[in-house]
């Protein structure tokens, strides 16, 4: 998809790799985008070609993937650096550090062999101690602390690293595509990593150059990619703007909004981060399961993620991606006025004070969807009304339990752990959801060898309580200089997911 030159875009640009719910409250966005299937075709001749391909970096900022800063310098670190694992488009575990692993009848203890013949960029063969290091210092780290928490200990040997666990996870695989470096290397700009690419530097400036002894044995599109220095998103996006740089990634309908011009290349990719709307069940009338079904089944998602996040996300009625494998999609129930009305009538809802539902201010998207959702409630007989917070206070708001619903969002892990929502004293569940069926359905998941299975059991249970109410799954855009990049399919943490198959192209001298 391409842009003309006159048509500026609306750019919410935000952390692509961030593992936690938090946004920081910045300027007033603009609440909707130009749809990008609406742009009009290039100028005859298309864009000039560069001379080079260049990434975006922080000057002065570190490249290690466990620390360094989220955005720009991890699209950087996503070309350096491999995990024991890598998530494919539907979030499906990927041998790749690891060439085969076993765990035990309970999926407590595993054991992961490594790659045999798997070199750093230096020459030095990867061992298990490297892999233990990585691993130990992602578990004490701000952006992996909370994926690994259920990690007890971890052991190695030369070929292999043995992961023991407090409870079950059948999906331990899932979690393990931390970004692999070679141990002791974590002084200066960029640690020793395996991948495709490595960190060197010259006079003229920073730049990554093709790792010739790379594993996969695979081409890489260009042999040298340049690192263009930008301090801040305003200077990242301003050297994208004037093609000093030919490749970002941005989520289009986040907090912060900006304007580029020129014409510009864009490929989504799925994420697991759910946008929903969340019910106190600990109060009337939303106490009520019936109630929470019918106002479920008041909820347009298609039009949602169509029309009011320009199609940069995907309808969900359960909380697990519909790009994985485990959506339960027969148990979908399309969207109609008349089964929103069947659906309260069946609740024996009677009409009183309207409910409140609480939205940040700083996101406009979510302001308008939350002002759309109150509205199609209101129409058909359930009278809400929206409160528009300063972050600060809607974040208070729902630590007090001070509200009937609210508009959330949430980053989920791959392995699809809900329990920071459902569970009592769950990190995000600010509606106060306590169900013996829940906390035994998700203990169930985590240790279920038949995992669809399980997650079907589990969505039905959610389909009928409604303790809360799941909208889309968000994408993340990947914007290019247009056609400098060909062939770019780009998951939420690889934007050169399928680096094999792409082609760079530039000026020919």
């Amino acid at each position: 998809m391409k842009l003309s030159k006159m048509m500026a875009i609306a750019l919410a640009m935000a952390c692509l790799l961030t593992g936690c719910w938090q946004e920081e409250p910045p300027e007033e966005p603009e609440a909707v985008l130009p749809s990008l299937e609406e742009a009009e075709p290039p100028e005859e001749g298309g864009p000039a070609l560069p001379e080079r391909f260049a990434l975006p970096y922080m000057p002065g900022r570190s490249l290690d993937p466990v620390d360094c800063a989220d955005g720009m310098q991890q699209v950087a670190a996503s070309l350096l650096y491999e995990g024991l694992f890598r998530l494919g488009g539907s979030f499906e575990p990927q041998l790749c550090l690891c060439v085969s692993y076993t765990h035990d009848e309970t999926a407590v203890r595993y054991t992961f062999n490594l790659r045999p013949g798997v070199e750093f960029s230096d020459g030095t063969p990867l061992t298990g101690r490297d892999v233990k290091a990585s691993l130990d210092r992602a578990r004490a780290s701000d952006r992996y602390r909370s994926r690994l928490a259920g990690v007890s200990s971890i052991s190695a040997s030369e070929g292999s690293v043995t992961v023991s666990l407090s409870s079950p996870n059948a999906a331990l695989p899932s979690l393990l595509d931390v970004p692999i470096v070679k141990s002791g290397s974590q002084d200066g700009p960029a640690p020793i990593g395996t991948g495709p690419y490595f960190y060197a530097e010259e006079e003229t400036g920073a730049y990554l150059i093709a790792n010739q002894s790379w594993w996969k044995g695979e081409s890489q599109p260009v042999d040298r990619i340049a690192l263009v220095e930008a301090p801040d998103d305003d200077a990242m996006l301003y050297r994208f703007s004037s093609h000093e740089v030919q490749l970002i990634t941005a989520d289009l309908t986040g907090v912060l909004a900006v304007s580029t011009t020129g014409s510009v290349g864009c490929v989504d990719a799925d994420t697991a981060v759910l946008q929903y709307v969340g019910c106190n069940t600990a109060r009337a009338p939303l106490d009520s399961p019936s109630l929470r079904r019918a106002l479920s089944a008041g909820i347009n998602r298609a039009n949602i993620a169509g029309a009011y996040l320009s199609g940069h996300g995907k309808a969900a009625a359960f909380p697990v991606s519909p790009a994985s494998a485990l959506y339960p999609a027969a148990l979908e129930e399309a969207y109609s006025p008349d089964g929103f009305s069947a659906a309260l009538a069946e609740s024996g809802y009677v009409s009183g004070a309207p409910l409140v539902l609480l939205v940040n201010e700083e996101n406009g998207f979510k302001k308008a969807i939350a002002a759309y959702l109150a509205e199609s409630w209101t129409a058909g007989g359930v009278p809400v009304e929206v409160r528009v917070l300063p972050w600060e206070e809607y974040a208070a708001a729902l630590a007090a339990g001070d509200f009937d619903l609210y508009y959330g969002e949430a980053r989920l892990t791959a392995d699809w752990d809900l329990g920071s929502l459902l569970e009592p004293g769950g990190a995000l569940n600010y509606g106060h959801w306590s169900h013996p069926d829940t906390s035994r359905l998700l203990a169930e998941l985590a240790g279920a060898q038949d995992r669809t299975a399980a997650m079907r059991a589990l969505c039905v249970h959610l389909k009928d309580q409604a303790p809360l109410l799941p909208v889309c799954f968000k994408s993340v855009s990947v914007l290019t200089q247009a056609g400098v990049a060909e062939g770019l399919q780009p998951t939420a943490a690889e934007p050169f997911y399928n680096l094999g198959q792409c082609v760079i192209h530039l000026e020919e001298k």
